[in-house]
Protein backbone atom coordinates (compact mmCIF):
# COMPACT_ATOMS: atom_id res chain seq x y z
CA UNK A 1 0.00 0.00 0.00
CA UNK A 2 2.90 2.37 0.68
CA UNK A 3 3.78 2.41 -3.02
CA UNK A 4 0.34 1.82 -4.47
CA UNK A 5 -1.44 4.84 -2.97
CA UNK A 6 1.24 7.36 -4.08
CA UNK A 7 1.23 5.71 -7.53
CA UNK A 8 -2.54 6.18 -7.72
CA UNK A 9 -2.11 9.79 -6.62
CA UNK A 10 0.32 10.36 -9.50
CA UNK A 11 -1.91 8.45 -11.93
CA UNK A 12 -4.75 10.76 -10.93
CA UNK A 13 -2.72 13.68 -12.30
CA UNK A 14 -1.41 11.80 -15.36
CA UNK A 15 -2.93 12.85 -18.69
CA UNK A 16 -2.75 9.30 -20.07
CA UNK A 17 -4.95 7.89 -17.32
CA UNK A 18 -8.52 7.23 -18.54
CA UNK A 19 -11.35 9.23 -16.97
CA UNK A 20 -12.93 6.20 -15.25
CA UNK A 21 -9.55 5.32 -13.72
CA UNK A 22 -9.17 8.90 -12.51
CA UNK A 23 -12.58 8.69 -10.86
CA UNK A 24 -11.69 5.47 -9.02
CA UNK A 25 -8.20 6.76 -8.20
CA UNK A 26 -9.72 9.91 -6.70
CA UNK A 27 -12.08 7.88 -4.53
CA UNK A 28 -9.29 5.52 -3.45
CA UNK A 29 -6.77 8.26 -2.64
CA UNK A 30 -9.38 10.34 -0.79
CA UNK A 31 -10.39 7.32 1.28
CA UNK A 32 -6.79 6.31 1.98
CA UNK A 33 -5.72 9.80 3.04
CA UNK A 34 -8.90 10.63 4.92
CA UNK A 35 -8.39 10.86 8.67
CA UNK A 36 -11.97 9.59 9.07
CA UNK A 37 -12.80 5.96 8.19
CA UNK A 38 -16.11 4.80 6.78
CA UNK A 39 -16.28 2.38 9.72
CA UNK A 40 -14.55 3.91 12.77
CA UNK A 41 -11.61 1.90 14.14
CA UNK A 42 -13.01 1.79 17.68
CA UNK A 43 -15.75 -0.62 16.52
CA UNK A 44 -14.31 -4.08 17.31
CA UNK A 45 -13.28 -6.13 14.26
CA UNK A 46 -15.34 -4.13 11.74
CA UNK A 47 -13.28 -1.01 12.33
CA UNK A 48 -10.15 -2.61 10.94
CA UNK A 49 -11.83 -4.70 8.26
CA UNK A 50 -12.43 -1.65 6.10
CA UNK A 51 -8.68 -0.93 6.12
CA UNK A 52 -7.81 -4.57 5.45
CA UNK A 53 -10.50 -5.36 2.87
CA UNK A 54 -12.06 -2.18 1.43
CA UNK A 55 -8.88 -0.23 0.68
CA UNK A 56 -7.05 -3.10 -1.10
CA UNK A 57 -10.23 -3.81 -3.10
CA UNK A 58 -10.43 -0.18 -4.19
CA UNK A 59 -6.75 -0.20 -5.17
CA UNK A 60 -7.12 -3.45 -7.16
CA UNK A 61 -10.24 -2.18 -8.91
CA UNK A 62 -8.54 1.08 -9.83
CA UNK A 63 -5.48 -0.74 -11.19
CA UNK A 64 -7.71 -2.64 -13.62
CA UNK A 65 -8.63 0.64 -15.34
CA UNK A 66 -5.12 2.11 -15.55
CA UNK A 67 -2.94 1.06 -18.53
CA UNK A 68 0.05 -1.01 -17.42
CA UNK A 69 2.68 1.37 -18.84
CA UNK A 70 1.10 4.35 -17.06
CA UNK A 71 0.89 2.40 -13.80
CA UNK A 72 4.53 1.23 -13.97
CA UNK A 73 5.75 4.76 -14.75
CA UNK A 74 3.82 6.18 -11.80
CA UNK A 75 5.04 3.41 -9.48
CA UNK A 76 8.64 4.26 -10.36
CA UNK A 77 8.00 7.96 -9.79
CA UNK A 78 6.31 7.29 -6.46
CA UNK A 79 9.28 5.48 -4.90
CA UNK A 80 10.30 7.45 -1.83
CA UNK A 81 7.33 9.76 -2.12
CA UNK A 82 5.72 10.39 1.26
CA UNK A 83 8.66 8.70 3.03
CA UNK A 84 7.91 10.93 6.02
CA UNK A 85 4.36 9.59 6.19
CA UNK A 86 1.21 10.30 4.26
CA UNK A 87 0.00 13.90 4.02
CA UNK A 88 -2.42 14.98 6.70
CA UNK A 89 -5.11 16.98 4.98
CA UNK A 90 -8.47 17.21 6.65
CA UNK A 91 -10.42 18.05 3.52
CA UNK A 92 -9.99 14.42 2.43
CA UNK A 93 -12.45 13.60 5.24
CA UNK A 94 -15.29 15.55 3.59
CA UNK A 95 -16.65 12.62 1.47
CA UNK A 96 -16.58 10.22 4.43
CA UNK A 97 -18.25 12.70 6.78
CA UNK A 98 -20.85 13.42 4.07
CA UNK A 99 -21.72 9.72 3.82
CA UNK A 100 -22.17 9.49 7.60
CA UNK A 101 -24.35 12.61 7.65
CA UNK A 102 -26.49 11.15 4.87
CA UNK A 103 -26.85 7.85 6.79
CA UNK A 104 -27.82 9.67 9.99
CA UNK A 105 -30.37 11.83 8.15
CA UNK A 106 -31.92 8.78 6.48
CA UNK A 107 -32.12 6.91 9.79
CA UNK A 108 -33.73 9.93 11.51
CA UNK A 109 -36.17 10.32 8.62
CA UNK A 110 -37.14 6.64 8.84
CA UNK A 111 -37.63 6.86 12.63
CA UNK A 112 -39.68 10.05 12.48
Amino acid sequence: MKTDIPALFLALKDEETPIIAKLFAGITVAYALSPVDLVPDFIPVLGYLDDVILLPMLVALTFKFIPKDVLERNRKQSEGMWKDGKPKKWYYAIPIVSVWILIIVLILKAVM
